[in-house]
């Protein structure tokens, strides 16, 4: 009898213990759901949700479990998720993480593998970054997204992590006016390539609440800082407050919002397609200066309408519809835009394999990988494994045929010249 009730007050102190890592409110079935998801992400510009754009996302789980992380706040979404929006979903449970310990905890990483969807709440990026970065939640995040191909969104703050470059905020908040007279400030903190690895979000760079306040010229300096760093072309995505992005399995954009009631947009942001892209200036303790001819950064700016029916394409970053191009660009500081042009950018082939440039494309990818190189180069496939499942040399012929490969994360070796590099590649 003492040992039982020892044991029950030693488990009750556990759980007491663990209580102060998270908390989490649970609505619907306790049953785990098994369903197979569809992947999306959908991004929220940061105030009320959108209903429609919410639907997406939803819809994506399957009837499966939605798990909500977020560092502040309590169940706001349980209802509105579960009963609200009349699309049929097993259960809501979400967890306000208080501290990294809690992002690790075995049960909330338990609920994160078995989730259909998880979605981000706002807040602060930071304690994301600080509570899930570089741990075992991280890696249940990218398995989510990689290998079990569920949906993944967030607004505001969990918007702003979904990049794969990302404006952390590890030194608070920084204003366009800040950033622009000094794009090396300390509170300009990037992460690079190192967090989440959601798939055609590779290569972007995230921002919200784009238009209270405006944050148009601390976005343009987060590409100039990643072009710089980075030595590659430099993109971006950004919404206003009550837009919402929702990207699907073919990298096709739809943009919801209450365009023409108010001025609700999505933006996709492209350093320019041209040879010298990188800006003239762009180092500490001085003004950005990235002006080109006018037109350093290319923009498509798409209205966001209640049915989403306006698109953008960011497997190409050209084809697009009910949208506007417009240039933007930075003279000592001070940013200015003025109408402008599909930049229309052919993939850019190159002669040699260099490791911080080389890239293969789309990826993620459904029957064909295109490889830029203009000469002879020999390519192994290898599965997670480190089994051999595609081979081949290939002679002016960019494009590798993966009909017969099933959908999950792959190694891709290319050969060229006896020089070689292993690229993640995903279908």
């Amino acid at each position: 009898m003492l040992k039982l009730v020892l044991l029950s007050f030693f488990s009750v102190l556990i759980l007491d213990i663990s209580s102060q890592n998270y908390t989490n409110y649970f609505t619907g079935d306790i049953t785990d759901a098994l369903t197979n998801p569809d992947y999306g992400v959908c991004l929220m510009g940061g105030a009320t949700e959108h209903d429609e754009a919410m639907k997406w996302f939803l819809e994506k789980a399957n009837g499966g479990d939605v798990v909500v992380l977020r560092a502040s706040g309590s169940d706001g979404y349980n209802d509105y998720f579960y009963s609200e929006l009349g699309v049929a979903i097993n259960s809501v449970e979400t967890f306000v993480i208080h501290n990294a310990a809690g992002g690790i905890d075995p049960y909330v990483l338990q609920q994160v593998g078995n989730a259909e969807a998880i979605w981000f709440a706002g807040g602060n990026q930071y304690d994301y970054v600080s509570y899930f970065k570089d741990n075992a939640m991280e890696d249940a995040l990218n398995y989510h997204i990689n290998i079990k191909q569920g949906v993944i969104g967030g607004t505001s703050a969990g918007m702003a992590i979904m990049g794969g470059y990302y404006f952390d905020a590890a030194n608070g908040t920084v204003s366009s006016s800040l950033a622009l007279s000094n794009p090396y400030h300390s509170k300009v903190s990037l992460g690079y390539n190192n967090f989440i690895d959601v798939p055609y979000l590779e290569n972007v760079i995230t921002d919200s609440h784009y238009d209270d306040p405006d944050r148009r010229g601390r976005h343009t300096v987060f590409l100039a800082r990643y072009a710089k760093d980075i030595g590659i072309r430099s993109f971006g995505i950004a919404c206003n407050e009550y837009t919402a992005v929702c990207i699907d399995e073919e990298a096709n954009v739809n943009v919801y919002g209450d365009y023409p009631n108010y001025q609700e947009f999505a933006y996709f942001l492209q350093a320019n397609c041209v040879d010298d892209y990188q800006p003239e200036l762009c180092v500490s303790a001085s003004p950005l200066h990235w002006e080109g001819a006018n037109d350093a950064v290319k923009v498509y700016k798409v209205p966001g309408t209640p049915t989403g029916e306006h698109s953008f394409n960011i497997n190409d970053w050209t084809t697009g519809s009910g949208g506007t191009w417009e240039n933007w660009f930075v003279q000592n500081g001070v940013i200015s835009y003025l109408p402008g042009e599909n930049p229309n950018c052919d993939q850019v082939f190159i002669e040699e394999i260099d490791e911080n440039e080389f890239v293969v494309f789309p990826n993620p990818f459904t029957e064909v990988i295109t490889v830029p190189v203009k000469a002879v180069f020999d390519y192994t496939i290898f599965n997670l494994l480190g089994e051999e499942v595609l081979s081949e040399r290939r002679k002016m012929s960019p494009n590798i045929v993966t009909s017969d490969l099933p959908k999950g994360m792959y190694m891709l070796e290319i050969i060229v010249d006896g020089h070689g590099q292993i690229i993640k590649i995903i279908k």
